[in-house]
């Protein structure tokens, strides 16, 4: 056989290979490679014995950079190139993509990069039973500082002495600060004492700087947020930081603004934590710092009572009971604010009446008007055992009698019955007489409620958030239904309040006149009983009235005497006040189920319409021609009682008792819950317990 040749197989040329020039021999670069291996393993050694925390790191987390040796040359034929030259494949990427949250132990730390080790110990610095150090408080909110630079900056990079990465170490930043700071600069300072001006401690100065700092950074950490759960905490830690805030106008003045923002815009709690820092800076800085609130949160209240809702109306009602609150805190600046803003209102209402214009009149009739209306009586209200306000309530009458003579058509009802509601409770809370009857008995007179309506609507209109009505509205059954209903309940109420007045029979003379007027022209019987029982209810109060004032023996002139009279009286009840009472229970229980919406979630299940005995048992007797369609059938059904159905054909009729068993049945469906199940949303302000934070 011929002999076979052995030929070395040649790779062939790379496109970068230069033309002519032959490879090195495979026993070189494989004695190269052993060389390297070798130096690596020797390198690597050596590094072992000089920095064993960087070896640990690079053994953690990639191995193969390691273990050179345990490559077989079937690994290497496998993870070569094509010059069959071995290639590292690095590890897997352990390790979450936030560095800080899986620190290692081991690791060398980075120069000022704050870890988790270090805001325990601060934390524990900052508790410790001695004495709190100065260097701990300016190391802390040094690091609050860099956690809101990396918060605010673009890169999310800080700049300042501590680096502060990833989301954990932020938040445990944050939640230090939050949760033991304040009481640590208590402690600094020396103020266990309640009460006592941090700008009179021993160490303020020395604090002072950092402190500063620190308040700005909380302001804006404050701006940054949206959430309502964060907006809580921080606006609990701003409360016990408050008496700080108050050392530094600036700061204050920063805090307010976007506090009164909160105030008026956000959620409930939100609104009442906001309010209860504004009060407390502003008592801490008052004489510096009062004016400037009031105008602001009169301003801020007005501007946002310009939509009335069922939504918006709780909103609305605490600013202004907040309002009053701040208000009271001293009542002598405030009677300068309330003066000029009452005298702005008479003003707006003056140009109304001599300038007849529509946008004079709008001035006037709208939400801000009223709910202003609505504010300055609550103050005067409050404020009525105090004389710096009561010389106001004369003119706030005034404006308020006018504006209801203004435009005093069927159209502008609701805004009547708003000014007369705040006329009541006036009179009420400063015991003062105040003329309303007149424009109740007015309704009465001028409007013919026995004209027919045009449309049908199945409920009453609701009034409590309307101040003028459409005219197709005018013609609806619901219109009158609902006049009729608050005009007895607006003279039921301030009848009830004067029920115990000497005066009472005079007081009502001309209304009952009126009243009897009314009852004799109107021929809707809905409506005359309504009046007719309100009627009796008044005449059987002024003949009480009389028979007590038969038996005094002192005069007229002798005022300490009437009043002793009166109160006596009201002490022992009125036939009226204990009528109205009554009624008003009711009336409240009517009120939850709109605020639970109760009404409208009956409305959505299937109900039957109770029907009178005397009428059930004259359509029983009566035949009716119907379909061979039988309702409720049932075998016990008496022989004698009968439906004729169709041509002859006769069915027996249900009885009486299977037709109200069910009645029953569906009604059990329809039912709603207990009155004390219901949540009565109250007073904001009196609910927040204020040891929760």
């Amino acid at each position: 056989m011929p002999s076979i040749k052995k030929t070395k197989i040649k790779k062939p040329k790379m496109p970068h290979q230069k033309p002519g020039k032959e490879e090195e021999p495979e026993n070189n670069s494989d004695s190269e490679d052993e060389m390297n291996t070798e130096s690596h393993i020797k390198s690597l050694e050596k590094l072992k014995k000089i920095d064993p925390d960087f070896y640990n790191f690079l053994e953690e987390n990639d191995e193969n950079l390691l273990n050179f040796e345990a490559d077989s040359e079937d690994d290497i034929s496998e993870k070569g190139d094509e010059d069959g030259d071995q290639l590292h494949v690095p590890g897997p990427i352990t390790g979450d993509s936030d560095e800080s949250d899986f620190e290692d132990e081991n690791a060398k730390p980075v120069q000022g990069r704050v870890t988790l080790k270090m805001v325990v110990q601060w934390q524990t610095d900052l508790q410790s039973e001695g004495k709190i150090k100065l260097a701990t408080i300016t190391t802390v909110i040094k690091a609050f500082n860099a956690a809101m630079l990396r918060a605010t900056s673009e890169d999310g990079t800080s700049t300042g002495e501590y680096k502060v990465e990833g989301s954990s170490i932020f938040n445990s930043v944050i939640q230090m600060c939050v949760l033991y700071l304040p009481a640590a600069i208590k402690k600094y300072l020396g103020m266990e004492q309640s009460g006592k001006d941090p700008q009179k401690c021993k160490h303020y100065v020395k604090i002072k700087g950092p402190l500063l700092a620190y308040l700005k950074d909380l302001l804006k950490l404050l701006s940054s947020v949206t959430s309502d759960n964060i907006l809580t905490v921080l606006l609990k830690h701003l409360h016990q930081m408050s008496v700080y805030v108050a050392c530094f106008t600036s700061i204050s003045k920063q805090a307010l603004k976007k506090l009164i923002s909160l105030w008026s815009n956000s959620e409930e709690t939100v609104r009442v934590l906001a309010f209860l820092c504004i009060l407390r800076i502003t008592r801490n800085q008052q004489t510096a710092l009062l004016d400037l609130v009031l105008k602001a949160m009169y301003l801020t209240y007005v501007k946002n009572c310009k939509f009335v809702s069922p939504s918006t109306w709780p909103g609305i009602n605490f600013m202004r009971r907040s309002l009053v609150e701040m208000f009271t805190l001293d009542l002598n600046i405030s009677y300068q604010h309330v003066f000029l803003y009452i005298r702005q209102l008479a003003i707006h209402l003056r140009n109304a009446i001599v300038v007849q214009k529509i946008e004079n009149r709008q001035a006037v009739y709208n939400w801000q008007f009223i709910n202003s209306l609505h504010l300055w009586a609550e103050l005067i209200s409050a404020t009525s055992n105090k004389p710096q306000l009561q010389p106001l309530l004369y003119p706030l009458v005034m404006v308020i009698t006018n504006t209801i003579k203004l435009v005093p058509t069927h159209q502008y009802y609701p805004l009547r019955f708003q000014c007369v509601e705040i006329l009541v409770n006036l009179s009420k809370e400063t015991n003062t007489f105040i003329p309303v009857l007149p424009f109740l008995v007015e309704v009465l007179t001028s409007y013919d409620f026995n004209k027919k309506h045009k449309k049908v609507s199945m409920k009453p209109l609701d009034f409590s958030c309307v101040l003028r009505l459409a005219k197709s509205q005018l013609m609806e059954n619901g219109f009158k239904d609902s006049v009729i209903e608050r005009v007895y309940g607006l003279l039921l109420e301030y009848t009830a309040n004067e029920s115990h007045s000497i005066a009472f029979p005079d007081i009502t003379l001309l209304a009952v006149i009126q009243m009897k007027q009314f009852l004799k022209s109107c021929s809707v019987s809905n409506y005359t009983k309504k009046m007719r029982q309100l009627l009796e209810k008044i005449e059987e109060n002024s003949k009480f009235i009389e028979k007590e004032r038969a038996k005094i023996s002192f005069g007229l002139s002798e005022d300490k005497m009437i009043a002793a009279w009166e109160a006596s009286l009201r002490v022992k009840g009125t036939p009226l006040l204990t009528f109205f009472e009554n009624w008003n229970k009711v009336n409240k229980i009517q009120k939850r189920k709109k605020i639970t919406k109760n009404d409208e979630i009956a409305g959505e299940l299937p109900m039957i319409k109770r029907a009178k005995i005397a009428d059930s048992e004259e359509k029983i007797k009566k035949p009716e021609n119907k379909g061979p369609l039988v309702l409720f059938p049932s075998d016990s059904e008496d022989e004698g009682d009968h439906f004729k159905l169709g041509e002859g054909t006769e069915d027996p009729a249900p009885k009486k008792v299977k037709k109200k068993i069910n009645k029953k049945k569906v009604q059990k469906k329809v039912l709603m819950p207990e009155i004390d199940s219901i949540p009565d949303k109250g007073d904001v302000v009196q609910d927040f317990s204020a040891s929760d934070w």
